[in-house]
């Protein structure tokens, strides 16, 4: 074995892994080497690296204390492993500093310690042993050790071993609708969907019976580039996208006067009558109208407000600064940062293109920025809290309605490089890296998602922090939360700079602890979780996921025998959630008439063009499959089913997929709204940037007249009947 494959052996890079069609991959040397590099390993000579590994494996031995120490709540007992340099000392003294400031002490003889292990170093013996700990309550607390001379610190975290399940939300198998956020078309929203349509959407999707709303990622983008566009490419995965900000709802919308003044303006409203008739949605022209009158608002605000005069909503937004504490000042500041470099260079799209002193947080530079910009620092936390209220509103009107699974939010793998969560805290984030999946059948070049990885040993360090903030920041909101490629927190595919994606290497994440993280967070918000586990997926992985609580994702379009026949709902676990397709993959329209075949053929997405023939000729297959599967569960009329050649579409076919996906055991189905209204185009084709609207896409009908339709009236009614709420 060579020296740089013994390093990545211990970081956690896997030497091989088998693909979706069962071949043995083995690890790219260049790949590995170039991520090693990425991070922060001297690799130029032998003698570094041996330093490296050196330290990597007596890392465990040296430090007494391990970065952190998950304790499984379930058990009667806890130890911790700790590491002791041999006859320092006779006793050791601990404290524990619980989530609550309750501080609780104590000492032990050494002697008295179970031993486990004992190592000779170069310079002295260690011996690992095991330290009884109290019993504490589920949550976030410190454990300080002393011996001797010396002192060390670690997280400790005692979490529970399930999420919060489905069935305690309610015993009823549940449904509800998928929605892409933006695309809702109203009367009154300003040219893309925002919180006030999505109001309007969950009023009339409880009346219907629907237990929940699922929506794309809400995280924030680019405040200052808003052509950046894909909710899966965040800058930070910790606060809201105020360009979903209704600017009607805004406190004082109503009783500014500049604002009023400008909004019923003739050359307003035709820009926001633009923006609202575009056939696509025109980000940086909706961004235009609705920042101009919340700049507008903003300046309302703060004069209305000052040392003799302070609101009642100016005192919640100080709360909200206080509340959100350094991570908001860190938003803002970046916000702030990204929109003045900007003006001085209009292709300055993220922190690394910024000049060398602004680079880092941390900087007097960027302390002497926030002194001398705090007023437009104030701007930036004023859109998060409206977005944050706004949405907090909605979440607040589904329990009203008695949704109970309510908002189902979906949580993005990573954040772009270029963003303000890797600029903040560059040392967990492996820069220049991505975060990317093997090719498969779907995508046979592989994927580069552009998202720059967690380094996972600085993950551990941070007591998984980040994590923490990243689920917490999203469960206030949610009823259920979607974890977009979950198999991601188990091992995650890692796309070296400048090398294509069917290049990556898999390293391994600390899976088990991370599931007890997102069981403790569900537990304390009553959030249902869903981990995305498609794609290539390891044997035993969905067990592991059942155990720990979550629900597996289950897609129509995957749930197939190797002959093709699709598999009886019934077949499907309970825990998990259903639907008919995803954002990444062709609608039901789409997919019955061959629209993402005819996609992948002028994409040049095929290997060789006799794959492209042998899928549009399975196609015709699939569809009759499809077809005698409904027809075995006497939930399709056959007479009224549509025509095969050429494909088109019907509501009897698109209903009775719902009703088909209804008798899964799932507890969770959720239909997109793009299925109701048989849209043909996918939301999204993995892979392209502008050659395919991505992201861009209006629903063909406005909030009002979607309700009207006679294929969603008839949707509501299988769905009651199938699926009743009581």
């Amino acid at each position: 074995m060579n020296l740089i494959e013994k390093l990545a052996d211990l970081v956690g890079f896997h030497r091989s892994y088998t693909d979706s069609y069962g071949h043995q991959v083995p690890a790219n040397e260049s790949a590995r080497h170039s991520l090693l590099c990425a991070m922060g390993y001297d690799l130029s000579n032998n003698h570094t690296i041996n330093n490296s590994i050196t330290a990597l494996q007596e890392d465990s031995w040296r430090k007494m204390l391990p970065g952190v120490h998950i304790a499984k709540l379930e058990e009667h007992s806890h130890t911790i492993i700790i590491s002791l340099p041999v006859d320092e000392s006779l006793k050791v003294t601990w404290q524990i500093t619980t989530e609550q400031s309750e501080i609780l002490t104590g000492e032990v003889l050494v002697s008295e310690l179970i031993f486990q292990e004992k190592n000779q170093l170069a310079d002295k013996e260690y011996r690992k042993l095991a330290l009884t700990l109290p019993l504490l309550s589920q949550g976030y607390h410190k454990l300080k050790l002393s011996y001797g001379q010396q002192t060390a610190s670690c997280h400790l975290i005692f979490a529970p071993k399930t999420c919060y399940s489905p069935q305690e939300a309610s015993p009823e198998k549940m449904w509800g609708y998928a929605a892409q956020l933006y695309s809702l078309k109203s009367e009154s929203n300003w040219g893309m969907g925002d919180f006030g349509d999505l109001k309007t959407l969950v009023k009339k999707s409880a009346e219907q019976g629907a237990a929940a709303i699922g929506l794309n990622p809400l995280h924030p983008l680019y405040q200052n580039n808003p052509a950046h566009r894909s909710p899966y490419s965040p800058t930070s995965r910790c606060f809201l996208n105020s360009l979903y900000i209704d600017v009607t709802q805004v406190p004082n919308f109503s009783s500014c006067k500049a604002a009023q003044l400008r909004f019923n303006s003739d050359e307003f409203q035709e820009k926001v009558n633009f923006v609202r008739n575009t056939e696509l949605i025109d980000y940086p022209g909706v961004a235009d109208v609705k920042f101009e009158i919340i700049e507008l608002l903003f300046e309302d605000f703060i004069q209305a407000n000052n040392d003799q005069n302070v609101s009642a909503t100016y005192q919640e937004f100080s709360d909200f600064k206080a509340e959100q504490g350094d991570d908001l000042l860190l938003l803002t500041t970046f916000d702030a940062l990204y929109e003045h470099f900007r003006k001085i260079d209009f292709n300055a799209y993220g922190w690394k293109m910024w000049p060398s002193e602004f680079q880092s947080p941390h900087s007097a530079q960027v302390a002497a920025f926030q002194q001398q910009h705090a007023k437009r620092l104030d701007y930036f936390a004023f859109l998060q809290w409206l977005a944050h209220r706004q949405l907090t509103d909605v979440a607040a009107l589904t329990e009203q309605a008695g949704m109970p699974i309510g908002l189902y939010l979906d949580l993005a793998v990573g954040c772009d490089g270029s963003g303000v969560d890797v600029w903040s805290d560059k040392d967990v984030y492996v820069s220049g890296a991505a975060v990317g999946a093997p090719p498969d059948a779907m995508n046979t070049l592989g994927q580069d998602w552009g998202l720059t990885p967690i380094n996972p040993v600085a993950l551990q360090q941070q007591g998984y922090l980040p994590l923490i903030k990243a689920l917490r920041s999203n469960m206030q909101y949610a009823g259920a939360l979607r974890i977009d490629h979950i198999l991601g927190l188990m091992r995650q595919y890692w796309v070296a700079p400048g090398m294509k994606a069917d290049q990556g290497v898999y390293i391994t994440f600390p899976f088990e602890d991370i599931l007890r993280i997102i069981a403790l967070e569900s537990r304390r918000n009553d959030c249902v979780v869903i981990g995305e586990d498609l794609g290539t997926v390891p044997d035993g992985f969905s067990e592991i996921m059942a155990a720990a609580g979550l629900l597996s994702y289950k897609v129509l379009f995957f749930e197939r025998w190797e002959s093709g026949l699709f598999k009886r709902p019934e077949l499907y676990p309970a825990q998990s959630m259903v639907t008919v397709s995803t954002h990444d993959l062709p609608t039901l329209t789409g997919w019955w008439t061959g629209r993402d075949l005819h996609w992948r053929q002028i994409l040049n997405l095929y290997p060789s063009d006799e794959m492209g023939q042998q899928e549009r000729e399975a196609r015709i297959q699939d569809r009759s499959l499809l077809v005698a599967a409904l027809a075995d569960l006497d939930v399709i009329d056959v007479t009224k089913a549509p025509q095969q050649s050429p494909a088109i579409i019907n509501t009897e076919l698109s209903i009775a997929v719902q009703k088909y996906m209804a008798k899964a055991h799932s507890h969770i189905q959720l239909i997109p709204l793009e299925d109701t209204l048989e849209i043909v185009e996918q939301v999204n084709i993995p892979g392209t940037i502008d050659e395919h609207p991505n992201w861009r896409q209006k629903l063909p009908v406005t909030m009002t007249e979607f309700w009207q339709k006679d294929s969603v009236k008839s949707l509501a009614q299988a769905m009651q009947k199938a699926r009743p709420k009581s």
